[in-house]
């Protein structure tokens, strides 16, 4: 493993700037700067980004909060990605600007599904570990 490296092998750098680029996407959507109707109706949880080891693409995971019209949301986000990616730029010290991919984030559905089947009367049972 190098030095520079998360045991998960992503290199500290990768993480910084995708955590730089994840503080620009909230402030500029939660300022209400990109002029659309749909984001400005919706308040948008950016959850995480992914930069590609070069830096030149983002991968930008998003939740509408309170899941509501999230087709609509994502499709927004794509229709307004030159915007967004030259504010980024202005604001995230990189090289290059990254191109934004934005992607639903499932893994709020995952959890809940998990949690879910975790409840049900048979897995509950065999995890409350009654052992008579």
């Amino acid at each position: 493993m190098r030095r520079n490296e998360t045991p998960e092998g992503k290199s500290v750098r990768l993480l910084r700037v995708g955590e730089q680029v994840r503080h620009a996407l909230s402030d500029i959507l939660m300022r209400g700067d990109v002029h659309d109707d749909t984001l400005a109706s919706h308040m948008v949880s950016v959850t995480e980004v992914r930069m590609s080891p070069d830096l030149k693409h983002a991968t930008v995971f998003v939740k509408p909060l309170l899941g509501s019209n999230e087709e609509a949301v994502i499709k927004a986000l794509r229709t307004n990605t030159a915007y967004l990616q030259s504010e980024v730029a202005r604001r995230v010290n990189t090289k290059y600007a990254a191109k934004l991919k934005f992607l639903a984030d499932e893994s709020f559905d995952e959890g809940s599904h998990i949690d879910k089947l975790l409840r049900q009367p048979g897995v509950a049972r065999d995890l409350g570990g009654d052992e008579g």
